[in-house]
């Protein structure tokens, strides 16, 4: 991302929309841009209109008395509009001018294919409302950018995916929106043609903010400062893919392969301090042992393992600190946040057999001797059908149960 001042000034001379003629002052954004917190109304009113201020009319004064009672004040949190111009009388911004804000490539790009590139670019600079005098020299410069000069007469239809994908880039980027949305945007390329396409991601993210939608996770630990974990529709994890690695287990593990006596070796590294757990394995290598040591947080012991295995005259083939892949954070948080789910439907009694062999796996196990053909135990019913008040093991119960011995019952007499 680039400077906040740089930010303000694209928006300062943005003409995208028909907003910018028509306000008194840029309304851009308020507070600390460091803060974990940020608030984002849709556009300013008439009083930010005369300051330049986000959120000062009656609403965000509420808005700012309500924050205060939970010690927030705007030194702790970043407030923002969709749009920095005020909408005329007040009204809610357009969609056309919300998407002039945002820059947005879809997992396919929306090119058409019977133009040139020249010729698809200056379409959609006039889609955008991009004024005559600035449209070429945007149009050059974001080509050159995304380097696509040497291409801009050619048909896209004749174009490489990579390239293609390109000039997709290319339409986000044009009128210089200070947001860039990008799905999946090296999926079906190369290898080549990914490395090309992750550093143009990395090279936009120095003047706008960029964000990365992706199912590659090693796409996203190349490119990413910022990472967000979103498992159905929760987010279940946010912060730097270095954080990240912290949550995951084993991220404090030490790996060894040490020459030596066995318990010599363990009770030498079971004396550094720092040092949580040992585990001490067979390697194929003969007298060898492959060592995992796992340590308190935020402790480097490499050192103090080293002349540990010096003393004791143990060498170190090999010391590795285990480096965790954000495929295996994802991984063990969407399975822990599954896990919580199933525990949480069970405790409040909610069905949790998601198919009928689900169930019978469940009342197999629970009643291995006494659940009969129906799945009902033989206490639940007497002579007449009716069913007993306890709760059997089947998991209905009440008017619910009866309702299914009725039903059964009428089965019989058919």
């Amino acid at each position: 991302m680039g400077s906040m001042e740089e930010l303000r000034q694209q928006c300062q001379n943005c003409q995208l929309c028909g907003l910018g003629a028509t306000r008194k002052n840029l309304v851009f954004g308020d507070g600390n841009p460091d803060a974990d917190v940020m608030f984002i109304g849709e556009g300013p009113g008439k009083q930010e209109d005369e300051q330049g201020i986000p959120f000062v009319g009656a609403a965000g004064q509420f808005l700012s008395r309500i924050l205060e009672i939970i010690d927030l004040d705007r030194s702790r949190y970043y407030i923002a509009n969709i749009v920095k111009c005020r909408p005329p009388q007040n009204r809610d911004p357009l969609n056309q001018e919300q998407e002039a804000c945002i820059g947005y490539l879809p997992e396919l790009p929306p090119v058409y294919t019977d133009m040139t590139v020249l010729e698809y670019l200056k379409f959609v600079a006039d889609l955008k409302k991009i004024p005559k005098d600035k449209k070429a020299t945007m149009i050059e410069e974001i080509m050159d950018m995304v380097k696509i000069t040497d291409m801009k007469n050619r048909l896209i239809k004749n174009l490489s995916k990579g390239y293609r994908q390109r000039v997709g880039i290319a339409q986000a980027v044009l009128g210089y929106p200070e947001v860039i949305i990008l799905d999946e945007p090296t999926v079906g390329l190369d290898p080549k043609q990914i490395n090309e396409i992750r550093d143009l991601i990395k090279g936009l993210k120095q003047k706008h903010t960029v964000i990365l939608s992706s199912h590659i996770l090693s796409e996203v630990s190349a490119v990413c400062d910022y990472v967000l974990i979103i498992s159905h529709g929760k987010l279940v994890a946010s912060d730097t893919p270095e954080n990240l690695g912290k949550l995951a287990a084993g991220s404090n593990n030490l790996n060894l392969l040490v020459k030596g006596q066995k318990d010599t070796i363990r009770a030498a590294l079971e004396a550094v301090e720092g040092v949580k757990e040992v585990t001490v394995k067979k390697s194929p290598e003969e007298g060898v042992y492959a060592i995992t040591v796992g340590t308190e947080e935020n402790m480097d012991v490499r050192e103090k393992v080293f002349y540990s295995m010096v003393n004791v005259g143990c060498p170190i083939l090999e010391m590795q600190s285990k480096k965790v892949s954000l495929e295996e954070i994802f991984l063990e948080l969407t399975e822990s946040e599954k896990k919580d789910k199933d525990a949480s439907e069970k405790k409040s009694g909610k069905s949790f057999f998601k198919t009928a062999a689900d169930a019978e796996k469940y009342l197999n196990d629970k009643n291995e001797d006494t659940v009969p053909d129906n799945g009902f135990e033989e206490k639940g019913f007497d002579e007449s059908g009716e069913v007993s008040d306890d709760v059997s093991d089947n998991g209905l119960s009440g008017d619910k149960q009866n309702s299914f011995v009725a039903s059964e019952k009428e089965k019989g007499e058919e």
